[in-house]
C-alpha cells in the first residue's frame, strides 16, 4: 500500500449478499462516488480523494470480486455492477451523487446514469471504456486476444505488466499500489478470479453504451491521456485516443473533454493534479466557477 493510503479507513456494507468494501472521506454539499477499473480497487483513486475530500464527500467503492470486497459466484456484468452502485447509494442515503469512473468503472458509471438517472447528478469519466464500437467479429477477436495474452492473470508478472502499461511513464509511487493489488488477487482462487475478469470483459463488450450516449443528460466531464495504450484497442481500431474521445464526447447532451499530454490510461493517478483541477472546476461550474 502506498504511504498516503494508510490514513484511509476501509468500511464494509452488505450489498446483494456481498460484503462490499469502501472508503468514505471528507464532507461537502456534493458527494462523489469513485468507481475503479478492471482488476483494480478503490485506492486507485487515492490521489484524488486525498485532495478533493477538503471540498467534497469522497466515497470509493471496491466492486464485488475486486479489492477488499468479497468474491463469489455473482453474475458479473455492467448491469450487475450498476445495480450494486445504485443500491449502495440508497443504503448510505446519499441522495443524488456525482459518479466518477475509470476505465471499466467509467462504463459502469454510464450504465448507472442510463438505468437510474434519478440518482446521478453529474459524471466524471477518466479514460472510460464504452466509447468504442465493436462488431460481432471484433468482440470475438478482442476476447480471444485477451485470453491469449492472459493480461489479467493472477500470475504476478502478468498482472504487474498490465498495470505498468496503464501508465505512459510509470511513477515510483505506483509500485506500492501494484504490489498491493498482486497481494489482494493472490487471496482469490485462480478459477474464480479468472472467471470474474472474463465476465467483466464480456460485460463491457456485450453491454455497449456508445449508441445510448445521447440519452445521458447529466453534465459530463471526460478526461483522457493522449498516450493511452489501452483505449482504443490498437489492433482493431486505427484511430488516436483523441479522435475516439472527441467522437464520443460529441454524442453527449452536455460534455466537456480534456486531453492530457504525455499521460497514459491511468490518468487520475499519473496526472492527479490536472485531473483534480478539472474535477473541481467541473463540480463548481454551477456555483460561480472554480473555488480554489
Amino acid at each position: 500500500m502506498t504511504e498516503g493510503a494508510k490514513e484511509f479507513k476501509t468500511r464494509y456494507i452488505d450489498i446483494k449478499g456481498c460484503r462490499v468494501a469502501y472508503i468514505d472521506e471528507g464532507a461537502g454539499t456534493q458527494t462523489i462516488i469513485f468507481i475503479h477499473g478492471l482488476a483494480n480497487y478503490a485506492l486507485g483513486w487515492q490521489k484524488n480523494i486525498d485532495q478533493l475530500r477538503a471540498q467534497y464527500r469522497c466515497i470509493a467503492i471496491d466492486l464485488p470480486g475486486n479489492g477488499y470486497s468479497a468474491a463469489g459466484d455473482y453474475a458479473y456484468s455492467m448491469s450487475f455492477f450498476a445495480e450494486v452502485v445504485y443500491e449502495f447509494i440508497g443504503k448510505l442515503q446519499l441522495g443524488v451523487v456525482c459518479l466518477a469512473g475509470h476505465s471499466m468503472g467509467g462504463q459502469v458509471a454510464m450504465t448507472v446514469a442510463l438505468k437510474y438517472p434519478q440518482g446521478v447528478s453529474k459524471l466524471v469519466l477518466c479514460a472510460p471504456a464504452g466509447f468504442e464500437e465493436f462488431s460481432e467479429w471484433e468482440r470475438s477477436a478482442y476476447k480471444t486476444t485477451l485470453q491469449l495474452a492472459d493480461m489479467f492473470s493472477t500470475e504476478a508478472n502478468s498482472l504487474k505488466k498490465t498495470l505498468q502499461i496503464s501508465f505512459y511513464l510509470f511513477p515510483e509511487q505506483a509500485r506500492g499500489m501494484v504490489e498491493d493489488l498482486v497481494a489482494l488477487h493472490r487471496r482469490y482462487p485462480t478459477k474464480k478470479y479468472k472467471a470474474m475478469v472474463e465476465a467483466c470483459i464480456d460485460g463491457m463488450l456485450d453491454e455497449p453504451v456508445y449508441d445510448r450516449l445521447q440519452e445521458i443528460k447529466q453534465p459530463t466531464l471526460i478526461i483522457f491521456g493522449e498516450r493511452d495504450a489501452l483505449i482504443p484497442n490498437k489492433l482493431l481500431h486505427h484511430l488516436s485516443t483523441k479522435q475516439l474521445a472527441e467522437k464520443a464526447a460529441a454524442r453527449f447532451a452536455d460534455a466537456e473533454l480534456h486531453m492530457i499530454a504525455k499521460c497514459g490510461h491511468f490518468v487520475q493517478w499519473e496526472e492527479a493534479e490536472d485531473v483534480n483541477y478539472y474535477i473541481r472546476r467541473f463540480l463548481n461550474r454551477d456555483f460561480g466557477g472554480l473555488k480554489d
